[in-house]
């Protein structure tokens, strides 16, 4: 979805976490819950690098600013949310980004989420010990 002054909007989801993200030009900072990118997420490389790879795939990682917004799950949950949505907010910025995002394997949505808890057991699979005699 385009906003009204050139920002681009994009939502993703991962587990239990949402995140609602602009892309607006700028210097390649990342803000996420009004604070820097790299103190939210507590300096782990591996999750800036998820949020940064869609960006670095088409060389705009200092053309742009991202902002984020998101709520639920755990930092692992929210930096793959954070990665979709900047994928998604990207192909709305121009059509022909879908492509080399989608071989890279960013536009595709991690469907896994925690399976429920069924009555007579104790977690969702896990059953009470069982006696013979």
């Amino acid at each position: 979805m385009l906003s009204n002054n050139g920002e681009y909007i994009g939502i993703g989801r991962r587990k239990s976490s949402v995140a609602k993200i602009k892309i607006v030009p700028g210097t390649g900072q990342i803000e996420i819950n009004g604070r820097p990118g790299l103190a939210y997420l507590q300096y782990n490389p591996s999750y800036v690098a998820q949020i940064q790879g869609p960006m670095e795939v088409l060389g705009l990682s200092t053309k742009y600013d991202v902002l984020v917004r998101t709520n639920g799950g755990g930092l692992t949950g929210q930096a793959e949310a954070i990665k979709l949505g900047v994928a998604r907010a990207l192909c709305q910025f121009n059509i022909a980004h879908r492509t080399p995002l989608k071989v890279e394997g960013f536009l595709t949505r991690d469907a896994r989420i925690k399976e429920r808890k069924k009555y007579g057991l104790k977690k969702a699979r896990k059953a009470p010990q069982f006696s013979k005699r």
